[in-house]
């Protein structure tokens, strides 16, 4: 497709789970880039740690490679941060490519609570990262866009300009940032389950020794 992946999230601590997935779609959907995007105000959970840190933590996961890009959107705009507006100033920043949403299946279930979720299918496709054995749970409003939109052949994604539904099968490594903050709060190694660099920058900075344990 050539086209661009959206990848958001808290980010708190980004771990090699997200990297590995989100280079996955890129190269099932054949998109030139992934642009990955701190939330600032996550609207629909508390963040551990500041978008200050959750920002620096990210840019050092992503050095020394280019498919895989910071995007600061989320954290040049005031108030919460919301995906339809950080597609809708990407569109305006690229007519011409196409747009690629890429969610994990629980997020994509949670997509009828999300802010103006019908307008995402006008601005781009969406890239749900599907799990081998373990069957969604969709709400039923959610079924119907899924039956209307999905495509059954990837390539298909590129007959059209935005709307279609893609589930794409990554590896799914059970490692998550709550497990991470846990770890490190109990006094325990992450070691090998995040960026060394940012490891290293939870450690310089003294993160999550006293975050909040009850936030995902």
């Amino acid at each position: 497709m050539k086209g661009i992946g959206v990848f958001g999230g808290t980010f708190d601590p980004v771990h090699i789970g997200h990297l590995r997935t989100a280079l996955e779609v890129a190269d099932e959907l054949a998109l030139s880039e992934v642009r990955m995007i701190p939330s600032a105000q996550p609207p629909h959970r508390h963040a551990a740690e500041s978008s200050r840190h959750r920002a620096q933590m990210l840019r050092l996961a992503l050095e020394g490679q280019d498919r895989l890009r910071f995007d600061d959107h989320e954290l040049l705009r005031s108030g919460p941060s919301y995906m339809v507006d950080t597609l809708g100033e990407l569109r305006a920043q690229a007519p011409d490519r196409a747009l690629v949403l890429i969610l994990g299946v629980d997020a994509f279930a949670g997509l009828p609570s999300w802010k103006s979720w019908m307008e995402l299918f006008e601005l781009a496709h969406i890239a749900v990262m599907t799990r081998p054995g373990h069957p969604p749970d969709y709400p039923g409003v959610l079924m119907a866009e899924i039956a209307r939109r999905e495509v059954s052949e990837i390539n298909e994604l590129a007959d059209h300009d935005c709307g279609r539904i893609a589930m794409v099968s990554v590896t799914q490594l059970p490692i998550s940032s709550t497990g991470i903050r846990q770890l490190i709060h109990a006094g325990r190694d992450p070691r090998f389950l995040l960026p060394a660099a940012v490891l290293d920058y939870i450690r310089s900075q003294r993160l999550y020794f006293r975050s909040r344990m009850d936030h995902s």
